[in-house]
């Protein structure tokens, strides 16, 4: 334990929120619900402190497409796992999750850093090669799987026919690994910092058994938030129907508690005028959450015969193409201003007004 140079709580949380969540049966105390809470807040701490141990040892950037992938692992087992549970009742939650998932990172996540950013250094810079690359990438993705089966007409409106699910799963998949081995083979310095004044650049790397230790805790951590998630799921959604709200508003609320580890991990990264790897975590998540889920939830979808919705609504459509329009002018230029990060924001509250008020 003397070589692993972890704080005790990031060790100590993701491990205890696990025992609990198992022990927890199926008491349903207020008093349980409300520890189990607080654990999953220190589960996302623990989480966000241990994936910046990992990308300071691999490097840019790797360490953000590590993180990356395990959320969007852990949210695809969500995911499985409640559409298997609900049957029928869960056939929009994908496309709710995955689309809200998006939503939150294009204009709550960048438009926090770059608000952020813009406030404390005026003007910050990335590279402009691999910020397009990411959003061409994501824009042929987000029209396939959530745009185009709107339009279709083999199927109900809305959803795709086996063979066009074998199809758009596959072009994903293709999408993604493509971007995947440019960022980390072909222009891996498309993805590294442009400029930065941060002093997290000259900090001695972990040695190997502080970073074993934290990608173990990682997994750990992610799948404690996934647990407690799924556990106060319940809640969550009956909350939101004595609210009156509609039944989408389960996929924010699930996509916000997945999506906060990477979130706090960006801001972290943009506060020490790391805005590269902010938008690699940002744009990187969001990649991974529509690339990887879409073809997940396809296949449990075909295995079990359950019907899944993935169109979106007309009202759902605009937000999104306005999002997509809005982040590619303001990350279009190598360097971003706070304004950028205000009409992001504004887009986030747009999108959450309308999705509670339809």
């Amino acid at each position: 334990m003397k070589k692993i140079d972890l704080p005790k709580w990031t060790i100590a949380l993701p491990i205890i929120s696990v025992i609990v969540y198992l022990f927890s049966g199926n008491d349903s105390s207020v008093y349980l619900k409300v520890a189990l809470a607080a654990l999953l807040i220190g589960s996302v701490l623990a989480s966000v402190h241990h994936a910046e141990v990992i990308a300071h040892k691999v490097g840019e950037p790797f360490g953000t497409i590590i993180l990356a992938l395990a959320i969007t692992t852990i949210e695809v087992g969500l995911i499985v796992s409640l559409m298997l549970a609900g049957g029928e009742q869960t056939r929009s939650l994908a496309r709710d999750t995955v689309f809200a998932a998006v939503m939150i990172i294009l204009t709550a996540i960048v438009g926090i850093c770059l608000l952020r950013g813009g406030i404390k250094f005026k003007e910050q810079l990335y590279k402009l090669q691999g910020v397009n690359a990411a959003l061409i990438t994501l824009a042929a993705i987000l029209v396939l799987t959530l745009i185009l089966p709107n339009y279709t007409i083999s199927g109900a409106v809305g959803e795709y026919t086996v063979s066009q699910l074998v199809f758009v799963s596959i072009v994903s998949l293709v999408l993604y690994g493509g971007f995947i081995f440019m960022q980390t083979v072909r222009h891996r310095d498309y993805f590294l910092p442009k400029d930065t004044s941060s002093e997290d650049e000259h900090v001695e790397a972990p040695n190997g058994i502080t970073s074993g230790s934290s990608m173990v805790l990682l997994v750990i951590s992610l799948v404690a938030v996934v647990l407690l998630a799924k556990y106060l799921s319940k809640d969550i959604e009956v909350m939101v129907i004595s609210l009156g709200a509609p039944q989408s508003v389960v996929g924010v609320i699930i996509a916000a508690i997945v999506l906060l580890p990477e979130g706090m991990a960006a801001y972290r990264a943009v506060k020490s005028d790391r805005l590269q790897t902010s938008l690699n975590l940002a744009l990187g998540s969001a990649l991974a959450s529509i690339g990887l889920t879409i073809p997940a939830v396809a296949t449990v979808s075909i295995v079990f015969g359950m019907p899944i919705t993935l169109g979106i609504d007309m009202s759902s459509t605009v937000l999104l193409l306005l999002a997509m329009i809005t982040i590619m002018f303001s990350l279009a230029t190598g360097k971003t201003n706070a304004q950028q990060g205000v009409v992001l924001l504004v887009i986030f509250a747009s999108y959450l007004f309308y999705t509670i008020v339809p």
